[in-house]
Order: structure tokens, then sequence, then C-alpha cells
């Protein structure tokens, strides 16, 4: 089955949810009031009456559990829980960050035929379907504009989340930034255009602390979700150009064991890949719960032609 319209809206609704959240009062903290908003309300510990002498040491105890200790416990442990079970699904269904990665991988391929400045060897041109994509120059510019474009909007969307959105739209709009919120649209813009420029994929990997805590929870359950190869069939990797390592935006190459593919954000584009090579059905990748043996396999598939192609 091909997850990826399924993705594309899981994403495209994250995403949209991401930057609309703040102007919605649907969540965002609140610098000037010095709270944060929640569906349009105040989300308060409600230590100001305490001060005020309105309410006792035990009133102000509870509120500090059930307004801070019991959101944030539940949130994390549904974190933890989604994560232990199926991976980094939050990352490869949902991250806003991993939709643009995603994007730019797509434009630089089509730029230079390489999805990242660092890959040694541009990737084929002519694909299964039989569709050939031709590197062409003017999809730099393209590919400029969505680094530019993405880093200002993420850069403005954090904005309002630290500051009453209005005020920051009109301030934009009408040319009347302070100074200090410049400041910060110009410094996020920058450093978020590096790092679309240049990092993408290797921040998920080695820079996300929160994907990095998703893949210690996957990693320690021996049944999570995960991309199994049919190391049986293996032979019949022999004609295929790599497609499922050249589909993967993390990079990776997934026919090996679950240890290797720690940062996997289970995107199932490798899956999909493989169905395209092998015809429908007949994939030698399939996404389901592991077992004992998939956690226990360390040796790489014993087949020696599945090296990547130049």
């Amino acid at each position: 089955m091909n997850y990826q319209p399924l993705r594309l809206w899981t994403r495209t609704a994250f995403f949209t949810l991401f930057v609309l959240a703040p102007p919605l009062d649907i969540f965002r903290l609140d610098l000037t009031r010095g709270n944060f908003i929640l569906f349009g309300q105040d989300w308060t510990l409600g230590l100001a009456a305490f001060q005020s002498g309105e309410i006792g040491a035990v009133e102000a105890a509870l509120n500090l559990i059930s307004r801070g200790f019991i959101p944030i416990a539940l949130i994390i442990g549904l974190g933890v829980w989604v994560a232990w079970r199926y991976g980094r699904l939050y990352c490869g269904w949902l991250c806003p960050h991993f939709s643009v990665v995603e994007m730019i991988n797509a434009l630089m391929r089509r730029a230079s035929g390489k999805p990242s400045l660092w890959e040694r060897e541009p990737l084929p041109q002519r694909q299964r379907d039989g569709t050939i994509i031709t590197p062409a120059r003017q999809y730099w510019l393209w590919t400029a504009f969505a680094i530019l474009g993405f880093a200002f909007l993420w850069a403005l969307s954090l904005l309002t989340y630290l500051l009453p959105p209005e005020m920051i739209y009109h301030n934009l709009l009408h040319g009347e930034l302070t100074r200090n919120q410049a400041l910060f649209l110009g410094v996020a813009t920058l450093v978020l255009s590096l790092e679309f420029l240049l990092a993408r994929h290797l921040f998920c990997r080695f820079g996300c602390a929160i994907g990095l805590f998703q893949s210690l929870a996957w990693m320690a359950n021996n049944r999570a979700l995960l991309v199994h190869f049919d190391r049986v069939r293996g032979a019949a990797c022999k004609d295929c150009t790599q497609d499922c390592d050249h589909a993967c935006p993390m990079r990776l190459n997934p026919r090996k064991s679950k240890r290797h593919m720690f940062t996997c954000t289970q995107c199932t584009r490798c899956v999909a890949a493989c169905e395209r090579v092998q015809a429908p059905g007949e994939g030698l990748l399939h996404w389901r719960e592991g077992d004992a043996q998939d956690h226990k396999t360390a040796q790489q598939a014993p087949i020696h032609f599945i090296r990547r192609a130049k």
C-alpha cells in the first residue's frame, strides 16, 4: 500500500496548524502576559492568586499538579508510548521541519541530480516507471526561493508563538517592526536558511532532541513498527538501482537491520519505491511490527550487489 498521499495530507494539515495556531489562539506563549494561551484562554499555574493571598498553599499545590505536572506528564507519556510502539512517526507524518526537508530534497535533486550538497554521486536520472529526472540549473532558483521562503515563514511563526500575532503581523505589513522583532526575524531566517541549505536531514539525524528521544524509545521495543527487508527473496534486488536508498529522505539503507535504521522516520517512501520496482504487492520491503529476530539480526543482507549504484 502506498501511504504517500495520506502522508501528504497529514503533513500539510499539521504544517498549516503549526502556522495558524498562534493567530487563532489555539496555542502560544504570550510573553506580554507572562503565560500560555490555550484555545483562547489564559493557561496559568494560578500562583498569582497565592501570592496575593486569595488561595492557600494546599490549593496552590493542587493548581501546580493539575495545571502543570499532569498535562506535561500526559503529553510526554503519550509521546513516549507512540514512539515506543511506532518509532519516529511524528517526524515522518507530522513534523513541519521534515516536510520542508523533503520538499527541498526534491527541488535540489531537480537542480543538481543530488538531494543534498553532500552526496558524492548524483542519483540515477531514469526512474523505474520510465520517467526521467534531468537536472536543470533553473531549479536552483526555485530551491533558493523555497529555502528563504520557508526559513522566513518558520521565523515568523516562531515569533508569533512568543508575542501577540496581531501585533507582529500588523507591524510587519506596515513596516513598523521594533528593533528586537526585526532582529529576531533576521537572525532566525538566516540560521534556518543555512540549516535548510546545508543540514536538513543531518539535523534530523544528529541534532534534533525530539527525534533522538523517539529513536531511543523505539529501539527499546523489539516489536515496534519497522521496515522489514525480506532477505529470503533478496536476489530480486539484483536488477535494481537501489531505488529504496534513493527514496529515503534520511539517506538510510532500508535493507539493513533495525540498529542501522536508528533514525528511520517511518515515512515508508522506501516501501513505495520497492513496490514500483518489483510490482505492486511483490516488494521486498514491508511495513510491519518487528519481532525478536529483527531486533537481534545485526548483519547486512548477504547479497553482494545491493551496494549503492554509481
